[in-house]
């Protein structure tokens, strides 16, 4: 036995706090500082083996918030500590009832999204989806970078939803919550069967991604960019190649990125570039950089958006912090509170993409004048909806076939 499981009679909120991160988060601004605070997360029993996370970026597994129980490692005696295997990658297949997902949020332009995955084996150290893994009894920790959802009916799926009576077009947003483009990519290809699809409806569709494999469907994506129905944006945190691996270690290198940026923009692919996640004390002081460098590889269009640390991903990144960069955990940590009065987290509408208070309102100044020196947003690119077929039960088999 090398795991101890202590049921806990605090709600899930409470779980889902993670007390020994919250302990030393508290002893990383006291006089200890980040030296205190990492030993009492290695004695807690929380973190995870670097052996056994190689090429992660979660260094805990937490047990997802609506667990009954909580898992803690510790050496029994037995050295059975050893014969635990790394963390590979598994996927399982799901199968739901539908694929497209609605909102209402107020602070995003979509109102529509597809997700062909659930888990992302990129591995971003601050991804705000982690905590859907949750819901599926997983942990928003090693488990949503390494035990993957697949949706191999995606496609079917999707032209079965745009056959409906009364369905009317609107943008389909894809990479809004886990990486369409992800390693599993490669083998499952759902995604290059969900562009089939929306290319054959005339379907707009608008694609976030950190990944270069996006250019391998450049063939249908510049024959839907022709006709005013698709365009890329690709997500850059960093150019600092170390920084990078670390924080998101399984996604592409952010060169790898600017090169997508600059095939997409020959191939006619209107191809824009996210600053997201700016993390304050940590990242912020590249966003000129980036807008530069994509500006130069073709993009033509431009935005950002500040760390959002929401429900589980807050202990997460907490803990990679104290690990990779102990030495700015106080400053990084204390300009993202300033920015969510006070706290890790504003989920308020108008305030969870910006922030708000004085250096959120410098970062989205220092945005403003350096997208407009370098022309960006100048002409944002609506795509059309007037191109869609819609079918009845005969148009989808054909579709299909």
């Amino acid at each position: 036995m090398n795991r101890a499981i202590r049921h806990n009679m605090d709600s899930p909120w409470e779980r889902a706090k993670m007390e020994q991160i919250v302990r030393a988060d508290i002893a990383a601004f006291g006089a200890g500082r980040a030296e205190m605070a990492n030993a009492m997360i290695e004695q807690s029993g929380v973190r995870v083996r670097p052996d056994r996370n190689r090429g992660r970026s979660a260094g805990i597994n937490p047990s997802g918030r609506f667990e009954p129980v909580s898992r803690h490692v510790f050496d029994d005696g037995w050295n059975s500590l050893e014969e635990l295997p790394p963390f590979k990658t598994e996927v399982q297949v799901e199968k739901p009832r539908t694929i497209i997902t609605r909102n209402e949020s107020p602070d995003i332009s979509f109102d529509r999204s597809i997700n062909p995955y659930r888990g992302c084996e990129h591995g971003c150290v601050y991804c705000f989806a982690r905590p859907t893994h949750s819901f599926m009894g997983l942990s928003p920790g090693l488990d949503f970078e390494s035990k993957l959802f697949a949706k191999p009916d995606a496609a079917r799926l999707l032209d079965k939803e745009l056959s409906k009576d009364g369905y009317q077009p609107r943008t389909i947003a894809i990479g809004t919550n886990t990486d369409p483009y992800q390693p599993i990519e490669k083998q499952y290809r759902i995604m290059r069967e969900i562009l089939e699809v929306l290319e054959a409806r005339g379907h707009p569709v608008g694609i976030v991604t950190k990944s270069a494999l996006v250019t391998r469907d450049i063939d249908i994506l510049s024959r839907m960019a022709e006709r005013g129905l698709a365009k890329v944006a690709l997500s850059v945190t960093t150019l600092d190649r170390m920084l990078a691996r670390t924080m998101e270690p399984r996604a592409s290198t952010p060169t790898k990125r600017l090169e997508a940026i600059r095939q997409l923009s020959d191939a006619g692919i209107p191809a824009s570039v996210m600053v997201a996640p700016i993390i304050p004390g940590l990242t912020d002081q590249e966003m000129e950089r980036i807008l530069d460098s994509a500006r130069a590889a073709g993009a033509r269009e431009a935005g950002y958006v500040v760390l959002r640390l929401p429900l589980e991903v807050s202990p997460i990144f907490k803990d990679w912090l104290l690990r990779h960069y102990p030495d700015r955990y106080r400053h990084v940590m204390s300009l993202i509170r300033s920015m969510r009065d006070g706290k890790d987290y504003d989920s308020e509408w108008g305030k969870r993409m910006k922030g708000a208070g004085p250096y959120a309102w410098q970062i989205g100044r220092r945005f403003e004048i350096t997208a407009k020196r370098l022309g960006l947003n100048v002409e944002r690119r609506t795509l059309r909806t007037d191109q869609f077929v819609a079918g009845g039960k005969d148009q989808v088999q054909l579709t299909l076939l």
